[in-house]
């Protein structure tokens, strides 16, 4: 196995979105911060209520996919098609905004704690405009594999894979076969996950710090930042103390981006007229709602 290293960090920037919802970005600050297929990933997490009470009222979207995953706390989902989604502690809200989908994200506490991620997965031109589709995966429906004493893997998306397991996730068969897993590591321990050759992969500690190992070498990555991989097939971590982290991966488009705001496309003819959709009221025209199939929990 050919192991991967940390090519580059990226500390996530505390900023603000939605409605004056504080976040902290990584991927997507600019142009020249995404990491083809992902285009953004924001980290949220607070104990006080006005960081996000105000939550994310209803926007569109056109010409990729949202994920949310839900550490701590309760958002109620609501979106043109009538698709109403209650994201708790655990869930994970997949989100195909394909031609075009109106949204909104709205807080179903006063107080306490909320804490998650979401994730912008691009799309390749074939699937930018699909009828739009939505799905809940409830806490119940992601695998948890414990692959030695002090290691904990959720698998959100994707195959995880260690010796002779072979974990799969609800989400597979998508274009940019995508791989999610919520990993957990005790002080010390090690883990080395095997990762498509083809794939940008990254890592992102969200509780303590680990290292990753490539030889005799450790890259240290704190809390809070992202850390783009080189290529390979597999990564080692280290446990420096006791890490919460996110791993993903997926398989790169390799196609021009154009992006403006919440619409991505491959170009600027295609956001201009995303724009005269939504302001002519055509950027969600009737036709079928699409569908995201889910495996069954390993």
């Amino acid at each position: 196995m050919t192991s991967r290293s940390l090519q580059q960090i990226i500390p996530a920037t505390s900023v603000s979105d939605g409605a004056g919802v504080k976040i902290k970005r990584s991927l997507g600050l600019n142009a020249q911060l995404r990491f083809d297929p992902f285009l953004m990933l924001d980290c949220f997490g607070s104990e006080q209520a006005d960081d996000y009470i105000k939550g994310f009222p209803a926007h569109p979207h056109r010409g990729f996919e949202t994920v949310t995953y839900m550490l701590d706390g309760h958002m109620l989902h609501e979106d043109h098609l009538g698709n109403q989604g209650h994201l708790k502690s655990g869930g994970v809200q997949w989100m195909t905004a394909g031609r075009g989908i109106i949204h909104s994200e709205m807080p179903q506490q006063e107080h306490g704690m909320m804490r998650g991620f979401q994730l912008w997965l691009n799309l390749p031109a074939t699937e930018k405009m699909k009828p739009a589709a939505y799905v809940d995966i409830s806490p119940e429906q992601i695998p948890h594999y414990q692959p030695a004493e002090g290691i904990d893997v959720k698998v959100i998306a994707g195959n995880f894979r260690f010796g002779n397991a072979d974990v799969s996730g609800p989400i597979n068969g998508l274009s940019t076969e995508p791989q999610f897993y919520d990993i957990r590591l005790k002080a010390g321990t090690e883990l080395t996950v095997a990762l498509p050759a083809a794939h940008h992969a990254m890592l992102y500690p969200f509780d303590g710090q680990l290292a990753v190992k490539k030889d005799d070498n450790l890259q240290q990555l704190k809390a809070h930042h992202a850390g783009l991989l080189s290529e390979g097939d597999s990564v080692t971590l280290i446990a420096s103390n006791d890490v919460s982290l996110i791993l993903l991966a997926g398989k790169p488009i390799g196609e021009p981006i154009a992006q403006y705001g919440p619409f991505v496309m491959n170009t600027p003819a295609e956001i201009e007229q995303a724009l005269r959709d939504y302001q002519q009221g055509q950027l969600t025209a009737a036709g079928p709602a699409g569908q995201i199939k889910l495996n069954s929990p390993a």
